[in-house]
C-alpha cells in the first residue's frame, strides 16, 4: 500500500519523542510519499544575503532543531529488531540555500568565521541534476535525506541535531535513491521521522549546512527483519555495502565503523574476527560522513568485488 504525508499541523515536529502519537500506521512492505522542508523550516528561498533571511512556516519554533514529517508506526516493529527503509526516490524543490558562517560553533571557530558568514541561494534543476548559485558556480545534485531516524527509547523530548546508533542526524551522501538503510529499533513501532533535505554535500559537511533544500518527494518503503541484527547504521548502497559509526572523536566514530564492518564481513564470508579485520586492512575504506553534528560520524566503505 502507498501513504502520502505532507508538512503541515498533523505532521510537523521539531524533536524527536517516543512520546509522539504516530500520525500514520503502515504495515512492512508500505511505501509513503513524504514532501518535507527544509531544515530550516522555511516558507521559501533565500535571496542571498547574510544573515539568511528566509520566512519561515507558522509551525515553526525557535527552540526546534530541524523540520521532521512524521512519526510513522510500523506494525508490529518491536525494539530490537532491524528496520529496513528502502529508499526509492528523492527529488528536490526547485530552490536551496548553503550558509559557511556567521554562528558560534566548533568548526567556525576554527575558520575564523563566527562573527561574518555568507549565504548561497541555489537554483535546482532536478531534471539536469544540476544546481547553481548567485555567483554563477554550478555543481552536479546527488540528493539525499539527512535525517533518517527514530527516538531514544528514553522518555521526553530529545534534540534533532546529533545523529544516534538507532539514526537522525546522519548526514551521509550516500543514501541516495535506489539505498536500503538498516536501522536497530530503539521503540516499539519504530515512529519513524524524515527530514533535512540536501540537495547536494560533500563528504565532512564543512560548514555545518550542505544545499540544504525542501524536497518535493521522498518515496521510502518500510520492512522489518528479524535475521539482520544491528548495533548501528548500515547501508546497502548499488555496488557497496556501509557501515556508520558515530562518537565524540573520529577516531571513536572510526572504530565504531569498524567494529560494525568486521561484524558484516563475518556475517557475508564466514570469517573469524582476525580474519574480518585483516579484510579490512586491505578491502575496507573509511570516510568522514560529518564533523558539524555535536556527534561525528565515520563511515567505512566495503564495494562489491573487494573480498570474494
Amino acid at each position: 500500500m502507498e501513504h502520502v504525508l505532507e508538512p503541515d499541523d498533523r505532521t510537523l515536529h521539531g524533536y524527536f519523542s517516543p512520546d509522539y502519537p504516530p500520525v500514520l500506521t503502515v504495515r512492512p512492505g508500505d511505501s509513503v510519499t513524504f514532501r518535507t522542508l527544509d531544515c530550516w523550516w522555511s516558507a521559501g528561498p533565500s535571496t542571498g544575503e547574510a544573515p539568511p533571511d528566509r520566512p519561515r512556516v507558522p509551525q515553526h519554533r525557535p527552540e526546534y532543531g530541524h523540520a521532521l514529517v512524521g512519526p510513522v508506526e510500523v506494525a508490529g516493529a518491536k525494539a530490537g529488531q532491524t528496520l529496513e527503509v528502502r529508499i526509492d526516490a528523492v527529488v528536490p524543490a526547485p530552490w536551496g540555500t548553503t550558509v559557511a558562517g556567521g554562528w558560534p560553533s566548533g568548526p567556525n571557530r576554527r575558520y575564523h568565521l563566527e562573527a561574518e558568514g555568507v549565504v548561497h541561494a541555489w537554483q535546482l534543476d532536478p531534471a539536469a541534476m544540476t544546481g547553481r548559485n548567485q555567483h554563477g558556480h554550478t555543481v552536479p545534485l546527488r540528493p539525499f535525506m539527512g535525517v533518517l531516524g527514530m527516538p531514544p527509547a528514553e522518555p521526553g523530548e530529545h534534540s534533532t541535531i546529533p545523529p544516534r546508533v538507532h539514526g537522525g542526524n546522519l548526514d551521509c551522501k550516500e543514501l541516495v535513491a535506489g539505498t536500503t538503510l538498516l536501522l536497530p529499533i530503539p521503540v516499539d513501532g519504530a515512529l519513524f521521522s524524515v527530514g533535512d533535505g540536501h540537495a547536494a554535500q560533500g563528504d565532512g559537511e564543512v560548514s555545518g549546512t550542505a544545499i540544504e533544500c525542501p524536497m518535493d518527494r521522498v518515496t521510502l518503503t518500510f520492512g522489518v527483519r528479524d535475521d539482520f541484527p544491528v548495533t548501528g547504521p548500515v547501508a546497502r548502497t548499488g555496488d557497496a555495502w556501509l557501515t556508520m559509526g558515530l562518537g565524540d572523536t573520529l577516531d571513536d566514530a572510526a572504530y565504531a565503523a569498524l567494529e560494525s564492518m568486521f561484524a558484516l564481513l563475518e556475517r557475508l564470508h564466514g570469517v573469524a574476527r582476525a580474519d574480518a579485520v585483516a579484510l579490512s586492512s586491505v578491502a575496507v575504506d573509511l570516510r568522514v560522513t560529518q564533523i558539524v553534528n555535536q556527534v561525528v560520524g565515520v563511515h567505512a566503505v566495503l564495494r562489491d568485488g573487494a573480498v570474494t
